[in-house]
């Protein structure tokens, strides 16, 4: 066995500890992340269906440091030959938050230094040519603590090999992942996304009315690791395959005001093998009249941050809940870096939640 974490973004680390729970993994959310014990084949389910969590790291020694010299030590400690090969190559990342060793450049040559140091003793060699499969080793410092992880996910898990252009604002799969969930929708119930942009709130309520994986058609760093049986990978990857039913899927639908979104948006459906499942237009919030009874409006609206904009973005507010108003037994769920979205729609939200569009604080309102 051993011991994961899965590292998320401030706020969700309880859904990411959900996850993990329905995949039959236990996990303890922490700030940043959440720890769980798993084979080598859990470290692969956990990237192949976790959907708001950002990486799945195995996490090799956890302790206290304030020096370089006890820095070294950590990291010589770890028995790095029981995970890389002789021509493994293990690129060393770290990052630094409120701790006595505070430059990332100089952690991650102490680190690679104690690495060579320790696999030197065990292959009886001078010099490692790093041609083979690769290890990135992730040094994290928090409030002193280092942790000193191998990233098994490779690229990050929002990158789930549909979304290859972006729009003006685009929103992370994993955060849109996150709003699916954390709205009041649940497949059976008609979604509507007004400002779809370039689709990705659509396509992550789709993965998830269809039963897909997120990390179905892309592979990860652990797939060439050793420590992965490659059989029992492929039957993961098997067992995934057979749950996607993209019959499933209906209900889902979306429009934008803006033709060169909605031409990015027709393309990511297609390479999310979503094909014709859900329909987009082109039409201003203010052009749709009404919805489906007990549709769930879902989407993420324009900001309005530059000074220019921001009676634009307010009047789509507005638009916004006049659509909610005139859809029966409708939920409208919002996020939104405007600090006055209330106040212009007029309607304090029944629920509201934190969250961060990248480093941008934001609110998720639900009425």
């Amino acid at each position: 066995m051993y011991t994961w974490w899965a590292t998320a973004a401030f706020g969700l680390e309880g859904q990411v500890r959900r996850e993990l729970q329905a995949l039959g993994l236990a996990g303890q959310a922490e700030t940043g992340g959440v720890r769980f014990s798993g084979s080598a084949q859990d470290g692969l389910l956990a990237n192949l269906w976790l959907r708001t969590a950002d990486r799945v790291l195995l996490l090799l020694a956890e302790q206290q440091v304030t020096t370089f010299d006890a820095l070294f030590e950590l990291v010589k400690g770890i028995p790095w030959e029981e995970h890389l090969e002789r021509d493994a190559a293990f690129p060393i990342a770290a990052q630094c938050a409120r701790s006595q060793l505070m430059s990332p450049r100089d952690c991650q040559t102490i680190s690679k230094k104690a690495i060579v140091e320790r696999l030197k003793k065990t292959y009886r060699a001078d010099w490692f040519p790093e041609t083979g499969a690769q290890y990135q080793v992730r040094v994290i410092l928090h409030n002193d603590v280092a942790k000193i992880c191998l990233d098994a996910s490779g690229e990050a898990l929002n990158r789930r090999g549909y979304r290859t252009w972006t729009g003006e604002a685009p929103l992370r799969e994993t955060l849109a992942a996150a709003l699916v969930d954390l709205s009041p929708w649940a497949p059976g119930l008609p979604l509507y996304d007004p400002c779809c942009g370039t689709g990705t709130l659509l396509v992550e309520a789709a993965f998830r009315m269809a039963g897909r994986a997120p990390g179905l058609k892309r592979t990860f760093a652990m797939e060439r690791w050793r420590l992965l049986d490659t059989q029992e990978a492929l039957e993961l990857r098997v067992q995934a395959q057979s749950r996607f039913n993209v019959a499933a899927i209906k209900d889902i639908a979306g429009s934008d005001v803006d033709q060169e979104a909605l031409t990015l948006c027709k393309r990511h459906l297609q390479q999310a093998g979503l094909g014709n499942r859900i329909a987009v237009s082109q039409a201003g919030v203010r052009a749709l009249s009404g919805l489906k009874e007990g549709t769930v409006i879902l989407t993420n609206p324009p900001y309005g941050e530059r000074m220019g904009e921001r009676k634009q973005a307010e009047q789509v507010y507005r638009d916004l809940f006049a659509l909610h108003l005139a859809t029966p037994k409708s939920r409208l769920c919002v996020i939104t870096a405007h600090p006055g979205f209330e106040r212009v729609v007029g309607r304090k939200a029944a629920r509201r939640r934190r969250l961060y569009n990248g480093r941008l604080e934001c609110d998720f309102l639900t009425y």
